[in-house]
């Protein structure tokens, strides 16, 4: 199995489907000449040519507009939002346009559209650029949602985007973009939509994750004198929901860690869940590991305390199930963090 860094497995992916389906084309600023600022469509140019890999205007409403005239007639465009923010000056393509042909169509019409943006914070971006957005579209029926958690299910994932009928937004961490992991390729590797991973198993506390939290988690399970299930939830829409239930039941506690506002974030959608089906067989709250509902700082430390890291999720997680009870948020508590 070849090792590829996120952004190279995301441009294999490309590339194979491609090759696999003549209908597939890409819009995006800088993604043809520049390959990308990223470089996660490197050499694609090259071998498929300009009219399938299209260079555009400093226009997201316009070329993700095509993208969406494009997909209702046959052609199943990948499109590139460079910072995910940038979806905001064309969200009504998305949401009020794309997910709702379909229906409007009385099923006469499909949208066969992978939005890719890349997403988060850790890089010193900014506030403007450093955000995962996701509740921007997690609650519009008709899209599908999910997020890479390194190369090897980037890979996976991100090909079963693009076969799907459905219009699918695809986030992409740019953290992890330079990370290196091994990388199944081929039919074989693609990952249906809908389906979490279990990534450690465990028996004492169900951790679930997505995105650049997911290694995060990992890390903080690792040495921990507390035995963690990690999932790797992948989609959020549809998400797993037999998954969860399996682990829960086992382990008798949930916690979410997530790279968003506490405010909002997808954590609230799991632990409602779990909890309305799982109330009488939990031995703890559930408890969501958030971001603070604050703009991501540009300072490196600041940022630094801002996201989730290893030790602060392994302390919360210790807290738990020494207590049993919700630990404080540290900036309930104004704790200094690692």
């Amino acid at each position: 199995m070849r090792k590829m860094r996120m952004n190279q497995a995301v441009a294999t992916a490309l590339a194979d489907e491609m090759r696999s389906n003549p209908d597939v084309v890409m819009f995006g600023e800088d993604i043809a000449v520049a390959e990308g600022p990223f470089k996660t469509s490197a050499g694609l140019l090259k071998e498929f040519g300009p009219s399938r890999v299209r260079d555009t205007p400093i226009s997201e409403m316009g070329f993700l507009g095509a993208a969406v005239g494009a997909a209702s007639t046959g052609l199943r465009p990948v499109v590139e939002i460079m910072f995910i923010e940038f979806i905001g000056v064309a969200l009504d393509q998305l949401v009020t346009e794309a997910a709702k042909f379909h229906y409007l169509s009385r099923g006469t019409v499909s949208v066969p559209l992978t939005v890719r943006g890349s997403i988060g914070a850790g890089l010193g971006f900014g506030c403007q650029h450093s955000q995962t957005l996701e509740s921007w579209m997690y609650s519009t029926p008709g899209l599908k949602l999910a997020v890479a958690s390194g190369a090897g299910n980037a890979y996976g994932l991100l090909r079963a985007a693009i076969r799907d009928d459905n219009p699918v937004v695809f986030l992409e961490p740019r953290a992890l973009y330079a990370k290196r992991e091994p990388v199944q390729t081929g039919e074989d590797a693609i990952i249906p939509l809908g389906r979490a991973a279990t990534v450690r198993e465990g028996s004492d506390v169900t951790m679930v994750a997505m995105g650049a939290m997911v290694p995060a988690a990992l890390a903080a399970a690792e040495g921990a004198p507390w035995s963690a299930e990690v999932i790797d939830l992948q989609t959020l829409v549809p998400y797993d929901k037999e998954a969860l239930l399996q682990s829960v039941s086992k382990t008798g506690r949930l916690v979410t860690v997530e790279e968003n506002p506490l405010t909002g974030g997808w954590g609230g959608e799991i632990t409602a869940f779990v909890t309305s089906e799982l109330f009488g067989d939990l031995q703890a709250p559930p408890v969501r590991i958030t971001c603070p509902d604050i703009h991501v700082p540009y300072g490196r430390e600041l940022e630094q305390r801002y996201l989730p890291g290893p030790d602060y999720i392994a302390r919360q997680v210790g807290s738990l199930l020494e207590t049993g009870t919700r630990p404080p948020h540290w900036w309930e508590t104004r704790e200094v963090v690692a």
